[in-house]
């Protein structure tokens, strides 16, 4: 992402008011049906990627920090929220050893090369206390083929063993893996109603036919 110089234009370009109202649903679904259970309501979280901070801003923790480098998610961050428009590999000094949890979502395809992956991975150790998590969810290449490069600024290549790899290099235990987890993207003709994201959620099989993005989790020791 950070080869693309107007995120901003990108992301006005890509999403339309409705579609980030869709977004905004699923996202609040996903959090209290999926993701809360992972996240101490009393911990800190840190969003990587937060973009128009729909996870952070649905998630609940004690402490919420949005890093992006787009200045529009200062915009889109709740009252509460902290945002940071900074690299993935340069994440403020202040918050080192302070974070309880890190999550990124469609961030890591972003990155021009594995080395930023690595030096994302080590900012992220820095920043995460003892024994502090990440959580990726992430599209994954094996399952997607050609429709993988269908955004402008998706520019790596990564399956979840990829992942796996430069996490387990980077010296995190590997808690949690799912190859197919949740669909490619929320721009297509599946139907988004809450009821039916619940569904999803709990229909494994769903996951299956329908999963294009893996779910990692990862813990540092």
């Amino acid at each position: 992402m950070q080869v693309i110089d107007d995120l901003k234009q990108l992301y006005i370009n890509r999403f339309t008011k409705n579609d980030r109202e869709e977004r905004k649903i699923v996202w609040q679904v996903l959090c209290q049906n999926f993701f809360q259970k992972y996240i101490d309501p009393q911990s800190s979280i840190l969003d990587l990627g937060a973009g128009y901070c729909e996870f952070i801003n649905s998630i609940k923790a004690k402490r919420k920090i949005a890093i992006d480098l787009n200045t529009e998610t200062k915009k889109f961050a709740q009252k509460g929220v902290e945002v940071f428009i900074c690299s993935s590999t340069n994440l403020p000094k202040s918050l080192a050893g302070k974070i309880d949890n890190v999550f990124a979502s469609n961030f890591f395809e972003h990155l021009p090369t594995k080395e930023h992956v690595i030096k994302t991975l080590a900012q992220v150790k820095r920043v995460l206390a003892g024994n502090g998590k990440i959580i990726i969810l992430h599209p994954n290449i094996r399952f997607l083929g050609g429709q993988y490069w269908d955004f402008l600024d998706h520019q790596l290549p990564l399956s979840e063993k990829s992942l796996v790899e430069a996490l387990t290099l980077s010296n995190f235990k590997i808690l949690k893996v799912v190859p197919k987890f949740l669909p490619y993207t929320t721009k297509t003709k599946l139907p988004k109603r809450p009821w039916l994201v619940k569904l999803y959620l709990i229909l494994k099989p769903a996951h299956f036919i329908f999963g294009k993005q893996s779910l990692i989790i990862a813990q540092k020791p």
